[in-house]
């Protein structure tokens, strides 16, 4: 009886959710400007923030300069990660996805952006993922000397996902449905993620991110209803991720040449991600908040 009357109340709530998402409630707000200056979006207003910014490796992004000097590029970082830092709630989370880079010397980006992040800005770190990019970064023969002590050269099939939180662990939210079924909970918890990378010549952007990505941060880390923002938004993935997650988002992308393909993502996302055996509810006074909704 009480499994029956939980589907009951999963059926209804992801109706409602539904009509949301067909109304287009979740459609996102893109804005194409530079995040150094996010003065749109409210402060304490954003749950989770999922990006990767330019590498800095001479990358064609078009208006975007990629070919700075280290202390003027992370300088740069910087002043988007104060933005970043006013507009997440206590408790919100900020995602960054980076690679580290060349070998003579090896540069570790990550480390770079890691450090600042919990020395200049106080946010409390809450672990790094793996990004398993295997056999789709194709077949590279960078490996310094063949067969030979005198130099081989590793040569990476991964990325970083950098995890941090902004003043506490617990997210701050007066959403409380969360989308995530046992199974992806599961997987989604451990530090090694397995996706395939994106082909950026097909992707018409140099550097995008795979749906995948997103999907599981947003799905990990808030609830239906909450807010999500892509700084670096790209070709628009994390955007496209939230509507199909029912989660609303706003993105900021320097260059408005892009604004066909992120269209193109976004009108892509005709259904929600998950179904009604994934909804489970948390939270003080459950019944009358579910009452309410219901």
């Amino acid at each position: 009886m009480i499994n029956n009357e939980l589907s009951d109340k999963q059926i209804k709530i992801y109706n409602k959710i539904f009509e949301s998402f067909t109304r287009g409630d979740y459609e996102p707000r893109i804005i194409y400007s530079s995040s150094e200056d996010m003065r749109e979006i409210e402060s304490s207003s954003i749950q989770l923030i999922v990006t990767s910014p330019p590498y800095n490796v001479g990358k064609n992004y078009g208006v975007y300069n990629d070919s700075k000097s280290k202390k003027n590029y992370l300088d740069y970082l910087d002043a988007i990660w104060v933005e970043c830092k006013r507009v997440l709630c206590k408790g919100g989370r900020l995602t960054i996805n980076v690679a580290n880079l060349d070998r003579k010397p090896y540069k570790s980006l990550s480390s770079d952006i890691t450090l600042r992040l919990i020395e200049n800005f106080g946010f409390l770190m809450r672990g790094e993922i793996i990004w398993d990019k295997g056999s789709s970064v194709g077949v590279s023969t960078a490996w310094g000397s063949w067969r030979s002590a005198s130099n081989p050269t590793l040569r990476d099939v991964h990325e970083h996902i950098l995890i941090f939180s902004k003043d506490s662990w617990k997210l701050e939210s007066d959403n409380f449905i969360t989308s995530i079924s046992s199974k992806e909970f599961c997987k989604y918890t451990q530090s090694v993620w397995d996706m395939r990378a994106v082909n950026g010549k097909k992707n018409w952007h140099p550097a995008p991110f795979p749906l995948e990505l997103p999907k599981r941060l947003i799905q990990l880390y808030t609830y239906v209803n909450d807010v999500v923002l892509d700084p670096f938004l790209g070709s628009g993935s994390t955007c496209a991720a939230a509507k199909g997650l029912a989660r609303k988002s706003i993105g900021y992308e320097i260059d408005q040449s892009y604004q066909e393909l992120i269209e193109s993502q976004l009108s892509d996302i005709i259904d929600l991600a998950f179904s009604y055996e994934d909804l489970k509810f948390n939270g003080k006074k459950l019944e009358e908040r579910l009452g309410a909704i219901v």
